[in-house]
């Protein structure tokens, strides 16, 4: 098996001038990185700068505990935002669920292939359906049931949990239950969810029966970012199925559970790669 290469990835983003790609790559090179994969995009309506960078942290200079400050100046000088973090740094995920176990065993099966560079620490359920998976998996599973009148209760041993996991990210798959603003808050940007949809069409409860009673001729699944507005976070990934008048609405769910199992482990796979920046409502995403 060959040595895993210690990589560093940087994502930026800034107001567009001329030079960056140059600046940004020749202070790696200066300091002894050898650059892996660069990719980068300018908005021009926004007139913004957007940059992803891995580099081989091999021969590199700056320790990890420097590099945040190192790359500072830089930053100050082209008021721009950014974050670092190498392969090494895993990720650890917790995933949430209900009763609907088919985006759980996607995320499993491919956990076990070693597809997802991150560790995967906990299951927390709502219900005690999905237990024998997590057993059949060596995964720590947490009943934590939720009802209308203890779901703030709730929801601090949950955060308990995941603090005691140091737990980075966490993934919705098929959790049927509408996480607070103060919960959001603490995890911004690091829980993805996977929504039976192709938002923003049908947002909400029942997206299959209102496609099918509108007569729809696709459906479609999407990964985004949780926010504290339902179902509006910024977009990972999506994907869509043709669909026709032949289609019952149980034709509907069976092709869109296709659809959800793939594009969470998708946007999975992205947001672990470091691929995603999100930018206000919108995400940029480096394939």
């Amino acid at each position: 098996m060959p040595p895993i290469i210690s990589t560093a990835v940087l994502l930026w983003s800034c107001p567009d001038k001329k030079g960056l790609v140059s600046r940004l790559a020749n202070f790696i090179y200066e300091h002894g990185g050898n650059i892996l994969d660069l990719d980068e995009h300018v908005d021009g309506s926004e007139q913004t700068f957007f940059f992803r960078v891995a580099w081989d942290m091999a021969e590199f200079s700056i320790p990890r505990a420097a590099m945040v400050e190192a790359f500072l100046p830089l930053a100050n000088e082209y008021q721009a935002h950014y974050t670092i973090r190498l392969n090494t740094e895993k990720r650890r995920l917790a995933i949430f669920v209900s009763k609907y176990g088919h985006c759980l065993q996607e995320i499993l099966w491919r956990n076990e292939l070693g597809e997802f560079d991150a560790e995967l620490s906990l299951i927390i359920s709502n219900h005690p359906d999905l237990a024998y998976l997590a057993e059949r998996y060596s995964i720590p599973f947490h009943l934590v049931p939720v009802t209308k009148e203890n779901r703030a209760e709730q929801e601090t041993v949950q955060l308990a949990l995941l603090e005691s996991a140091q737990i980075d990210t966490i993934i919705l798959a098929r959790y049927m239950q509408v996480l607070s603003n103060r919960f959001v808050e603490r995890y911004t940007h690091r829980i993805v969810n996977i929504h039976h949809s192709f938002l923003p069409a049908f947002a909400g409860g029942n997206p299959y029966k209102q496609a099918h009673d509108r007569g729809v001729k696709i459906v479609g699944a999407t990964s985004h970012y949780v926010t504290d507005v339902l179902d509006e976070g910024p977009i990972i990934e999506q994907e869509i199925i043709r669909i026709s008048h032949k289609d019952s609405l149980d034709d509907l769910i069976r092709k869109g559970r296709d659809l959800e199992r793939l594009v969470l482990a998708r946007g999975i796979r992205l947001h672990l790669q470091d691929r995603v920046l999100v930018h206000g409502r919108k995400t940029v995403v480096f394939d």
